[in-house]
């Protein structure tokens, strides 16, 4: 049994969501460690497109879980995946990479087509189109300015803890032209998503990668699911949730 769970925080909002998931699944749950560099400290790296930089604070962190007795981690930001997945030094512990869970539970739903809603980094990048590739799920990006308004929703307001109705209704018009599209199901990638858009109020299904990430990181802890072999770096073919 793996037991100790790491998070590598990012953005408060999501790793509180993250940590509050792993810890309600039991009262008797397995001991977890948190440890979040502030999110603002990236965001010139973010803006440059310097991954490399994110990825070597991201190490920082995983130095401090590892010291603390962590047995794996996860990391409840997407967008910072695309930093853990730069080539560098194997990371101190191995952990449950977030596209590969929330990509796993698509396949396992019978997902043809997945809409996708996150940061800009996010939607803009490879890290979901390739995990939905290596399962021949299609996937679906909002238009131009629709992909703007939700990334700009996001930094102006849920990663600071503001959920409005308005917001929560530009977002359900977003899902809503995704459906239209053909969508069978919208992944809520960026990890502060689910606290605005609920299952209830989404005109498609939900893949939560927040609670779908606490989920998979408690079945390693309880020894459900084997202890991952990610250490960062490039996904192989295959995933690299096991």
């Amino acid at each position: 049994m793996a037991g100790h769970l790491g998070i590598l925080g990012h953005s408060a909002e999501g790793a509180a969501l993250c940590f509050r998931t792993f810890c309600a699944q039991a009262d008797e749950h397995p001991d977890v460690t948190l440890d979040c560099i502030p999110f603002a400290r990236c965001m010139p790296a973010y803006e440059r497109g310097d991954y490399d930089a994110i990825r070597e604070t991201m190490a920082v962190s995983l130095g401090r879980l590892a010291r603390a007795g962590a047995d794996f981690f996860v990391c409840p930001d997407n967008t910072v995946h695309q930093a853990l997945e730069r080539p560098g030094p194997e990371f101190p512990l191995p952990g449950l990479h977030i596209a590969e869970v929330v990509a796993e539970r698509a396949a396992r739903d019978g997902r043809g087509r997945v809409g996708v809603l996150g940061t800009k980094y996010l939607m803009d990048g490879p890290v979901y189109p390739e995990a939905f590739g290596r399962r021949g799920i299609a996937f679906e990006l909002p238009d131009a300015k629709d992909r703007e308004l939700v990334s700009d929703i996001i930094f102006g307001e849920l990663v600071k803890g503001v959920f409005s109705e308005s917001s929560r209704g530009e977002y359900v018009r977003v899902i809503e032209r995704l459906a239209d599209r053909g969508c069978d199901a919208v992944a809520l990638v960026c990890t502060e998503i689910p606290l605005l858009v609920t299952p209830e109020v989404s005109p498609l299904p939900t893949l939560d990668s927040t609670r779908l990430l606490a989920t998979a990181a408690y079945e390693v802890a309880g020894g459900e699911r084997p202890l991952p072999s990610w250490r960062g770096g490039p996904v192989l073919t295959g995933g690299v949730t096991a």
